[in-house]
């Protein structure tokens, strides 16, 4: 199915790394739906910006699959047909400034939860609701976002890490289950990135080493690592599933 085509859910998309991707996706022809947790005011003027035959903005809390229910029958009944490409960017709430982070003596068990139930369970909650709607198309995009810290943890944020190295593995057996159904199911890390809400507080000296250490000598931006994403919904990655790709520049080379 081509980007024009596609019905494009990307969970977090009112701000962040979230809006460059519904903007990519947009560019491409894409009906978006922006999902949001508590930025009211910056998805509904993203989603204006292309109009309500295009795209929409919905609230929905990824972690109650409930309301990612209500979220996709909001999205049907709006554009007339299901999600068919699901981008899990949405992270729980999280500052990567590392000399603020929970060291391995302090941190508690209910940082891990948190971001578990922010990368995992919300990525089972709307593949889960997504999935009716792709087996009757017959096609389906999942794609999930990830890190380059389980293979290079410059910085030791333990629960964040933790928990997207368990979504690659959801991701992997996400893929082997759903493939069958034409549905694929695949990862994007990404290092640090200039600049989110999640890597404002990032000190300018961690975005000068980053770049340093990278083969192109620069720190990734938002709207590269979008780029990235638009391969896996693509009909150029029709044979591609299961896979974890890492845009960081060549800092880590997998």
């Amino acid at each position: 199915m081509k980007l024009a085509e596609q019905i494009v859910l990307v969970t977090g998309g009112g701000r962040g790394l979230g809006r460059h991707i519904v903007e990519a996706f947009a560019a491409e022809g894409a009906r978006v739906v922006v999902n949001y947790r508590n930025s009211a005011a910056a998805a509904e003027e993203l989603a204006g910006q292309y109009g309500t035959g295009q795209a929409i903005a919905i609230q929905s809390d990824v972690t109650d699959a409930d309301q990612v229910a209500e979220m996709m029958a909001g999205v049907e009944s709006h554009f007339g047909a299901p999600v068919t490409t699901v981008v899990n960017n949405a992270l729980a709430d999280f500052s990567f400034n590392g000399d603020a982070r929970a060291k391995a003596n302090d941190i508690q068990w209910a940082d891990f939860d948190a971001q578990f139930s922010g990368s995992v369970r919300g990525a089972l909650n709307t593949t889960q609701q997504a999935l009716d709607g792709m087996r009757g198309h017959g096609f389906g995009r999942i794609i999930n976002i990830g890190t380059n810290l389980f293979q290079n943890p410059v910085v030791p944020y333990h629960d964040y890490t933790a928990a997207k190295a368990a979504l690659l593995s959801l991701t992997r057996t996400l893929a082997a289950d759903l493939g069958q159904h034409n549905i694929s199911v695949n990862m994007v890390s990404g290092g640090l990135l200039r600049t989110t809400d999640a890597s404002a507080a990032t000190p300018e000296e961690v975005f000068e080493y980053i770049a340093a250490s990278t083969p192109l000598r620069k720190v990734t931006t938002p709207a590269e690592f979008a780029d990235a994403i638009l391969f896996f919904a693509s009909p150029w990655a029709r044979s591609v599933t299961g896979q974890n790709l890492v845009v960081d520049g060549g800092l880590v080379m997998d």
